[in-house]
Parts: C-alpha cells; structure tokens; sequence
C-alpha cells in the first residue's frame, strides 16, 4: 500500500479543551447579538465635538425616532455612510436638544461588524449627557469596557491579538510603544502567528499520516524531515517569546529604582530627572518612609523612576515597613541606581556589603555629594568596581548618568522594524506553552512508539496559537482582556 498524506487545511479547526470555543472561519452570518449598546467615544471634559456610537439591530431605529435633519424639505432617508447635519431631539418633543451630524453604518461594514451610528454633537458635558440618556432611554443600554471592539472579534472583523492592539494602541505614550502597537493594529504580528500556526498545521499533517498507516514504521528520511521542521518552528517561537522582555519594556515601561542608605540624595536625583521639586528633600535621615513613582521621557523612552525608602538595619516600624517596600520594588526593577554617599566615611565598605541584598537586578553604582569631597576621584579610583560620579546640588554628572540610561534602555530595546515584537503577558505564556508541546513532541517522535502523543502535543501547540489571535478562546479570556479598555472603545 502506498502512503498518502493527509492533506490539512491551515483553516483545520482544531479540538480544542473543554470549555473553549473555536471561532468559526469564513463566516457569513454574524453570531446573534440581540442588545443595542451605547457609550461616549471621546474623552470626558469639554471640548468641541463630542462622539457617542450605538452598535446594535436597534441603533437605526432609535437614531430615526431623535434625529431631526436641518432642511424640512430633504429626505428623511437614512442612506448608509452619509453623514447628515440636523438637530437631536428628544422622543415625543419637537424642540431641539443640540445641533448633531449623524451617520449610519450598515452590518459587515462598520467598526463592530454590527449595524451602528455615530452622532457627533456639541462637547459640553451636560448636552452629552442628556443625548446619551435619551438613547439608553430608547432602547439601548450602556456599553461595557471595551465592548464595541469585543463585538468587532465576535463578528470577525477582527482577530483577538488586533484587540489587544486598538488598547495598546491608545495606551501608548512613546514613539517606541506607538510603532509597536500600530504594527500589531496593521497586522504584520497576526500574520507571523498565521505563518507559523500554518507550518505547523502541516507538521501535524504528517505525524496524523503516519497514524493511518500503523503497519509502516517512518523512515529515518521522513523522521529527519519532521524533526528538522519542528526545530525551525520552535526556533521562531522562542525568538518571537524572547522579543518579550523587550516587548513588555515598551508596553509598560523601563523600570528603575532609585536605592541605597538613607539621606543618600536619592530624592534629590528623583527631583533632578522629573526636573521638579517632587519628593521633600531634607538632611534628616530617613525622610522618605514610602515609595515615590512617576514617568518621565528620556529621549523618547518611557522610564518608570521610583524614589524608595533608605535601605538601614533601624528604624522606627514604618521606616521598616518602607524598607520592605525597597526590596519588593528592587526585585521587579528592570535597573537599580544604588545611591552613595561619597562624603561619608567607609563608603565602600558598606556598598560591598549593601549591594549583596539587591538580587540579580542590574545596578548602576551612583556616588554623590563630589561637591563635599575635595578627594572623591582618589576615593572612587580605590574602589574595585565602576561609579558614576554625580552631584545633585551642582548638577555635575547628570548629563553623563543620562546618556548612561539612554544606552542601557536603548540596548534592552528590539528591533522595531520586523513589526513582530510580543508586548502581551498572555501572548508569551501561550508561546512559551506551545514551545513546550513541540519540545513534548519531538521527544516521542524520535523514541519512534508514541507518534500519537505526538499528534497530541503538535495539536496542542496549535491550540496554543489559535489562543493568540482568537481562534480558540474563552468567555475568562474575553472578560480578562476588554475589561482593561476604556468605555467606548
């Protein structure tokens, strides 16, 4: 009998674990969604215009019963991507409630994949909200967190990791961190997964083969040829996992914890790179009994700097409480500037002794005060280990600890360009998940007895990326992401 290989789809809907849902592919209906939504889409406050969008089988009816247009002669036909100017008014009422535009969007063609409206009207908090009363008074209900982008994966519109992207997206308060949501939003990231979930769908095309001919062990060719196909695979996913630690940097952030004794100068050089008096500066040791945290941009970069209590063995029980808080933000830092106070005697000896209680988390030794240390150099050029030398009163070296950061950040950065970079916590557990299962796989395929579990364990790690983009998800994977959108969005 000659062997014939199975041929899979990439569009092979995968079993996937109990209480999962496979999403459907080349859908033509969209799934019942029986609620019209509303909400605000534009930021609180005043302004100009403001927007409120309605998703919904209800949105045209009810925007029929409040919309009013301007010309009494026109036609009251509502045709689909014509924005109207006219007047919103209340249900049973003629007088006018504020000048609008208005626009309808049919199904399949709209930003949730759903029938939808937008009415753009005057930005005073109180017109706003008498608009948004009115339309939950006629039918719709207030929209939840993320909901109008939940509906628009639901219809297909979208894929799960393009979601994700829309809050990264408007969450971005960089150049590095906009560049990297805006390629997930065009989809270079979803089509990388594609790819890869593509290869890997024919590697399992080939093990299933071999399950239908039992009688015919895989020649050493074939066994080479499969194995060689599942390291490339998992190459590219431990590439693509370990773009994380990048990836998580840009999405949140370069974390560094200002550290060291107390009345170091750690709050001064806080209030030097925020460039504003934010943390009290006083001699008295021990000022500083909790964590200060803000953002500043270095050189285009988002850095986290957190101010943190003095490190000591005394201290009355809410300095010791403030120094538990140090150790808990040193571990989760991505740098530490251990502060030194250059005029104090023995300095040396103690930072050898204090820099043992910081862990595996990078330092950057700052000494400070040069100003009272006529002799500093000599000091620092006895000491068995690199100092930045700074003065927080005369600013002497902050320019030189800057450009330090600026290259520390910039080294910790990926490269951009490839639009293929994991800034998503879920997304590198699911990659790191499947790189599991191929390493599961390849182990039995080269026993040669368990081709099976191999199957299996390949099924697995395409479950694991139908994961990422929404192919297989649950309702706890849903509530867990689109309850971190704004409403609205």
């Amino acid at each position: 009998m000659t062997r014939e290989k199975k041929v899979v789809s990439s569009q092979k809907k995968v079993a996937s674990p109990q209480g999962k849902v496979a999403l459907p592919q080349g859908k033509v209906a969209l799934p019942q969604f029986d609620d019209t939504i509303a909400a605000i889409i534009t930021p609180p406050g005043e302004g100009g215009v403001a927007a409120i969008r309605l998703a919904g089988q209800l949105c045209l009816s009810i925007l029929k019963i409040h919309f009013k247009p301007a010309v009494i002669k026109s036609s009251k036909k509502i045709v689909p991507f014509m924005m109207r100017y006219g007047h919103f008014v209340r249900k049973g009422e003629t007088k006018a409630t504020d000048e609008i535009m208005a626009v309808y969007m049919p199904e399949g063609r709209s930003y949730t994949g759903y029938d939808q409206v937008e009415i753009y009207c005057h930005g005073g908090p109180q017109v706003v909200k008498l608009i948004l009363d009115e339309l939950l008074a006629s039918g719709a209900r207030a929209a939840e967190p993320g909901e109008f982008t939940k509906l628009a994966f639901l219809s297909g519109r979208i894929d799960l990791s393009h979601a994700e992207a829309v809050a990264e997206i408007i969450a971005a308060n960089t150049e590095s961190s906009y560049e990297a949501a805006r390629e997930h939003l065009v989809g270079h990231y979803s089509e990388h997964i594609e790819k890869l979930r593509d290869d890997l769908v024919g590697v399992v095309a080939e093990v299933e083969a071999s399950i239908d001919f039992p009688e015919e062990e895989i020649e050493n060719a074939e066994r080479a040829s499969l194995l060689f196909s599942i390291d490339e695979i998992r190459t590219s996913l431990v590439t693509l996992s370990d773009s994380y630690r990048g990836g998580r940097i840009i999405k949140e952030g370069f974390r560094i914890a200002i550290a060291g004794r107390p009345n170091a100068g750690k709050s001064s050089l806080f209030n030097l790179l925020l460039r504003q008096q934010r943390a009290i500066v006083t001699p008295t040791a021990g000022t500083t009994r909790d964590y200060l945290s803000e953002w500043i941009d270095l050189d285009g970069y988002a850095v986290n700097i957190v101010d943190t209590a003095g490190l000591r063995g005394k201290g009355g029980a809410i300095e010791k409480a403030g120094q538990e808080s140090t150790q808990n933000i040193i571990a989760r830092s991505d740098l530490v500037l251990w502060m030194v106070d250059l005029a104090e005697a023995n300095w040396s000896k103690r930072l050898t002794a204090d820099l043992k209680m910081i862990g595996s988390t990078p330092i950057i030794v700052t000494g400070n005060k040069i100003d009272m240390c006529d002799d500093y150099y000599l000091q620092v050029k006895s000491y068995d280990g690199e100092i930045i030398c700074i003065s927080c009163k005369t600013g002497k070296g902050i320019k030189e600890l800057k450009r330090t950061l600026v290259a520390l950040v910039s080294k910790n950065l990926p490269d951009l360009t490839s639009g293929v970079v994991v800034t998503s916590a879920r997304h590198k557990s699911k990659l790191t998940s499947a790189t599991r299962h191929l390493m599961a796989a390849r182990k039995k395929i080269v026993v040669g007895g368990e081709i099976e579990l191999a199957a299996f364990d390949l099924r697995q790690a395409v479950a694991d990326l139908d994961e990422i983009t929404g192919r297989i998800y649950t309702e706890e994977i849903l509530g867990r992401i689109f309850s971190k959108f704004c409403v609205g969005k």
